[in-house]
C-alpha cells in the first residue's frame, strides 16, 4: 500500500513548515504497518517562499498557475502516487492518531473516502457556532471538511476529482459524487473520523468578519449555488489576506 498526502498551497511560508512536521510526523503510522508514503506540496503560483520551503520540509513540489483550491488539489493528485489520496490545508496539523484511525478504514475496505471533524486554532467565540454546524451536517450528510479529505486514487478519478467549475465548496460536491460511487459499488458511504480532529488554523475567523462570513454563506444560498462559480463571490478564499 502506497499512500500519498497532497497539501495544495498558496503563499503559506508562514505555515507551511509547520504542518509539513505534523505531516511527517504521522506518517509514522502507515511506516509502522510497512506501507509507503509520500509528501506532495502543489504550489499554487505562490509569490513568496512557499515552494522552496516546502522543499526544505522534505515533500515533492509540483506547480499549479490557475490561483484556485480545486485545480491545485487535482495538480497535486495528478503528481502523486498514491493508492489512496489524502489532502490536507497547508495551515493544519494532523497527527499519528489520526493517520492510524485513516489506516484503519482502508483496511476495512468497506468505504472509499472520508473526512475529519475539525478543532480551529485559536478562534474566537462566534466560529464556535459554525464549526458545531458544520460537524452536525457534515456527519449526517457524510460530507468531508475541505481541509481533511481522504480518498481511494482510483475512486477519485472515477469521479473526475475536484470540481474546478467551483471556488469554493469543491470538497462537498467531491463528497456526493464519491457517495453516489459508493452506493452503486454498494459500499458504505463516506466516513466522517472523529477520534483525532484535525487542528486547522483559525486565521480566516481573525481576518473576516462573522458578517463577511454570513455574506458568503446567504449569496451562496440565494444565488443557488450559482455564485461559488465566481471567484470575486468566493473572497475568503481568493482575496490574498493572509
Amino acid at each position: 500500500m502506497r499512500i500519498s498526502i497532497v497539501l495544495p498551497a498558496f503563499n503559506e511560508e508562514k505555515l507551511i513548515a509547520a504542518s509539513l512536521q505534523t505531516v511527517h510526523a504521522a506518517r509514522a503510522a502507515f511506516t509502522a504497518l510497512d506501507w509507503d508514503s509520500e509528501v506532495v506540496v502543489c504550489d499554487n503560483n505562490s509569490t513568496d517562499l512557499t515552494g522552496d520551503l516546502a522543499r526544505a520540509g522534505g515533500a515533492k513540489v509540483v506547480f499549479e498557475p490557475v490561483n484556485q483550491i480545486a485545480r491545485a488539489r487535482n495538480t497535486g493528485a495528478a503528481g502523486a502516487t498514491g493508492d489512496w489520496l489524502i489532502f490536507v490545508d497547508a495551515d493544519s496539523h494532523v497527527n499519528r492518531e489520526l493517520f492510524a484511525d485513516v489506516a484503519e478504514v482502508i483496511r476495512d475496505g468497506r468505504h472509499l473516502a472520508g473526512g475529519s471533524t475539525i478543532q480551529i486554532d485559536h478562534a474566537p467565540w462566534w466560529a464556535g457556532f459554525f464549526l458545531h454546524s458544520w460537524t452536525v451536517i457534515s456527519r449526517c450528510a457524510h460530507w468531508a471538511a475541505g481541509s481533511f479529505v481522504f480518498v481511494e486514487a482510483a475512486a477519485f478519478r472515477a469521479v473526475g476529482g475536484f470540481n474546478q467549475a467551483l471556488y469554493a465548496t469543491e470538497e462537498i460536491d467531491l463528497s456526493q459524487r464519491l457517495n453516489h460511487l459508493a452506493r452503486q459499488r454498494k459500499l458504505k458511504p463516506l466516513r466522517v473520523l472523529t477520534r483525532h480532529p484535525i487542528v486547522t488554523s483559525g486565521r480566516k475567523a481573525h481576518l473576516y468578519t462573522p458578517w463577511e462570513h454570513l455574506r458568503f454563506m446567504l449569496k451562496a444560498v440565494f444565488s443557488l449555488g450559482r455564485s461559488l462559480g465566481r471567484r470575486d463571490a468566493c473572497p475568503i478564499w481568493y482575496d490574498g489576506r493572509r
